[in-house]
């Protein structure tokens, strides 16, 4: 197994913190928190709920900042919520660590193992978490039955969202950015295999719910999602660069 398992802590009566350790990411350890059903037993296997966590930040927000302990009590559905570094990215890098292998291969088989994780899947994710659901299930088709984003960016290739990218991830995570995926537009296919909006149409068949706001106010597609519209689509926006990037994303993933 790719991931060892350094301690296990009983943080509460569901939750369990796994420190571990997984050289294809990082030298150091992190943290992978679980939220148990109440009804858990090794008998059966369990739906699995992934959820990322924003940049800047580690797993322990979203039990920190967000009620989904309480909101989850009555599911059956194991939740996993773990380290995505500190300015990781989500991203099999050209050179580096390996992370959407971690999220989507690596920490499915420990709890598979460990806690009777099953086949049935699903993701979502807040800020960069959001773009981190939105391309684990693009780049890989028929894992998750759902995903969601949460003000998370749906393309990381216009200008903009690139030079955004590679300036947060050189300053918070002291690294030469471009080991991520080359330079834009000069290494354009390595850029291209991580963007959720150019490999769109391996989320067909996946459920969407995808949420991104400035301004606070219900926008069109809000209330055309009201009028019984396939897949949930929230756009909180003024209607600028990121609301059209996503809207052309899930135009991109309708069936």
């Amino acid at each position: 197994m790719e991931i060892e398992v350094l301690d296990e802590e009983k943080a509460g009566e569901r939750l369990r913190v796994l420190t571990v350790r997984a050289r294809t990411v990082s030298p150091d350890a992190l943290a992978i928190r679980v939220l148990l059903p109440r009804r858990w037993s090794a008998d059966r296997t369990w739906p699995l709920l992934t959820l990322h966590h924003g940049g800047l930040d580690d797993s322990s927000s979203w039990i920190a900042r967000t009620d989904v302990e309480r909101l989850s009590r009555d599911d059956d559905v194991l939740i996993a919520m773990p380290d995505g570094g500190r300015a990781g990215g989500y991203a099999d890098w050209r050179r580096g660590p390996q992370w959407q292998t971690f999220h989507v291969r690596h920490v499915h088989e420990l709890l598979r193992a460990r806690y009777r994780a099953g086949e049935v899947r699903a993701v979502a994710g807040v800020s960069g978490g959001g773009y981190g659901a939105l391309q684990g299930a693009a780049a890989n088709p028929g894992t998750f039955r759902f995903a969601a984003a949460l003000s998370g960016p749906c393309t990381v290739r216009t200008a903009v969202s690139a030079t955004t990218l590679l300036a947060a991830t050189g300053v918070a995570g002291r690294t030469n950015p471009f080991a991520m995926w080359g330079v834009p537009f000069v290494h354009d296919r390595h850029w291209r295999a991580a963007d959720p909006l150019h490999l769109a149409a391996g989320l067909r068949g996946t459920g969407l719910f995808v949420s991104c706001g400035l301004t606070g106010r219900p926008g069109p597609s809000t209330r055309a999602a009201a009028r019984g519209a396939p897949r949930t689509w929230r756009n909180r926006s003024s209607g600028r660069r990121s609301a059209r990037s996503c809207a052309a994303s899930r135009a991109s993933a309708s069936p």
